[in-house]
């Protein structure tokens, strides 16, 4: 048996039970939007939403100005989305176009914009557009990470402690977790020899006792 397999997972059950929120994805999905204008006269308008690196996300039914459009969150295209992190994204509601995108808006989307009841975040670009996201699960990651400016280097210091410490005890366990099925196993190769020696002397004795060494 391979010791490092039962470690790695020892180990990886351990982060996980340490850093559950760096797992667990926070869905951002869409209420409501209304536009204002559109870049394109000719066409009807092809609206999207994007953040930078991510694929895009068409919004099929927002076709007309001046018209509200409300959302389940159920809908094929949602969520739009996702926070693994309180780290924010370059996002923005767009317009596909023939030779270039137009934009509505481009802004830093983050997970402590959600502060309202329930989850909500509400978007308004004058004379562009009025947009509502919902993000629950969002209220609880920008919880930790809205603190105030004169803490921030107390907390990160504080969390650079526990990490090291994380880490430390990690290592220890470690170290103890393959010392001790090393040793199991030293444990058990002797009581094997030990046993083996056993059964060859019982093996002489009955020879002795039958005289079969005389006769041989």
């Amino acid at each position: 048996m391979n010791s490092g397999f039962p470690a790695f997972v020892f180990v990886f059950s351990i982060f996980l039970s340490c850093f559950p929120g760096y797992l667990s994805a926070a869905v951002v999905t869409l209420q409501s939007i209304q536009i204002y204008r559109t870049h394109d006269w000719l066409h009807r308008p092809t609206i999207y939403f994007h953040c930078k690196g991510e694929n895009k996300t068409v919004l099929p039914d927002v076709k007309k100005v001046n018209t509200s459009y409300t959302f389940k969150g159920e809908e094929s295209w949602q969520p739009l989305t996702e926070f693994s992190s309180t780290k924010c994204k370059r996002c923005g509601i767009y317009e596909d176009g023939f030779f270039t995108d137009d934009k509505f808006d481009e802004w830093e989307f983050c997970p402590s914009d959600f502060t309202a009841g329930e989850g909500r975040y509400t978007l308004v670009k004058g004379g562009e557009f009025n947009a509502t996201f919902i993000c629950s699960t969002c209220v609880d990651i920008g919880a930790d990470n809205a603190v105030p400016r004169s803490d921030t280097k107390g907390n990160r210091i504080s969390v650079a402690i526990v990490v090291l410490i994380s880490a430390a005890v990690t290592t220890v366990v470690i170290v103890v977790f393959i010392g001790g099925y090393k040793y199991w196993q030293k444990k058990k190769r002797r009581h094997e020899q030990a046993r083996f020696m056993k059964l060859f002397e019982e093996h002489d004795d009955i020879e002795d006792e039958l005289g079969l060494r005389d006769v041989i």
